[in-house]
């Protein structure tokens, strides 16, 4: 540290940095950006994530022109559209104001977020398969709560198209945007209901357009190939968010997103069998919840084990050094393998190996490897798992049982 400066001083130029002032925007300046940000949320209409939400939503007009409801689906989407972006606005001043440092699609930081939103769009495209129906029972009550049933969803689609549009940036919206995150509170929530409006706006004047109503075709057997048609661009969308999950969580959380999208397909066909089948399916949808949450909200599992590659080489030298090893002899493919690491290899289980020093060694098997079969052999064994406990004061190694569980590896390591 320098003489030159006061602590004070520092600690007062390091909060400025942290959180610059920006000046208030001036008329000219504040209609520039309210102008960009309206082109903005018209461009964003035709944007890649945003064009599989709209298409559903304008077969769904299709249907719905002749049955009069036309206008008020209209305002109801235009405010589905609005509300969402103001919630989205107020959220990133909240944030903002607790300094944190965020900007447009943020909620695609967290994984949970985008677990979710990769299920809603796999559903989206069973139900646009006809798997299954939504509000299919509701038919049967009568016109009035099946129109409210409508009303409803004209509302969540258009909440749910600008949830889907926020990974995108369309052109003259990040400035619009950018220029948002600096000033006021009022400034922000201004310009982002300005981009509402552009976004909300094209399709809401579908529905108060005598002149372009005309041009939809009636109902009939297209809406139904159109409908299936329309599933897989929500597929592709799903698959797009299993790898923004990849890119966060790794490879665990996309197997624990895959996972996911199994148990819920096999939940909604099992409920049209009964009610023991419905029982069935829920607890099966339970038993892979509790293995798969951790992945999917963004919770380390056995990646905070420190490891590194084995070697019979590695392991006469760290037993040399007085050091107990354990050995994790696996691979990708290995599903029991998979099973005991997420339900074993725990955090506790990594301070336990800290805690006594012990070096924890993977022989990954994924793909063929002669020096790791040949100690799959010599064990007595012909594939994987396979699990060695290496005691410090050196000798043979404890062979585990191929099932694993906390207690048992904190038993081996801690020597209890």
């Amino acid at each position: 540290m320098s003489d030159d400066y006061l602590l004070a001083d520092i600690e007062g130029g390091a909060e400025a940095a942290s959180t610059p002032a920006a000046a208030e925007m001036t008329g000219v300046a504040l209609l520039a950006a309210l102008g960009l940000a309206f082109l903005g949320g018209l461009i964003l209409n035709i944007m890649p994530c945003v064009l599989p939400v709209l298409s559903v939503k304008a077969l769904q007009f299709a249907g719905g022109v002749q049955s009069g409801d036309a206008r008020r689906h209209g305002v109801l989407y235009f405010a589905g559209v609005m509300v969402t972006f103001l919630a989205l606005a107020v959220v990133l001043i909240a944030l903002r104001g607790a300094g944190e440092a965020v900007g447009w699609g943020f909620q695609l930081q967290a994984p949970w977020v985008t677990s979710l939103l990769a299920l809603l769009f796999f559903l989206i495209g069973l139900n646009l398969l006809s798997v299954f129906e939504i509000g299919a029972g509701a038919q049967n009550v009568g016109s009035r709560l099946a129109s409210r049933g409508g009303d409803m969803g004209a509302f969540f689609t258009g909440a749910l198209a600008v949830i889907a549009a926020t990974p995108c940036t369309a052109p003259f919206m990040a400035g619009a945007i950018g220029a948002a995150l600096t000033q006021s509170a009022l400034t922000t929530l201004v310009i982002f209901a300005a981009l509402g409006l552009g976004f909300a706006l094209p399709l809401t004047l579908l529905h108060f357009a005598p002149g372009l109503q005309k041009l939809i075709p009636k109902p009939g057997a297209w809406m139904e190939r159109a409908k299936n048609v329309l599933a897989f661009p929500m597929f592709g969308a799903a698959v797009w968010l299993v790898w923004v999950l990849t890119e966060q969580s790794g490879s665990q959380g996309t197997i624990a997103l895959l996972t996911l999208f199994v148990s819920v397909t096999f939940l909604i066909l099992s409920s049209r069998w009964g009610r023991v089948w419905l029982a069935i399916g829920v607890l099966q949808l339970a038993i892979a919840g509790a293995f798969i949450w951790r992945p999917l909200v963004g919770v380390e599992t056995h990646e905070v084990l420190v490891s590194e590659p084995w070697s019979a080489a590695r392991v006469t030298e760290l037993q040399g050094e007085g050091r107990a090893v354990f050995v994790n002899f696996t691979a990708a493919w290995c599903v029991t393998c998979k099973v005991n690491e997420v339900a074993a290899f725990t955090p506790r289980l990594a301070d336990a190996f800290a805690g006594t020093n012990t070096a924890y060694l993977v022989g990954d098997w994924t793909n063929r490897d002669e020096a790791i079969a040949a100690e799959l052999a010599a064990r007595g064994r012909a594939g994987v798992p396979l699990y060695l406990y290496y005691p410090a004061e050196g000798g043979e190694p404890r062979v585990l049982p191929q099932v694993l569980s906390e207690s048992l590896l904190l038993e081996t390591v801690q020597g209890e």
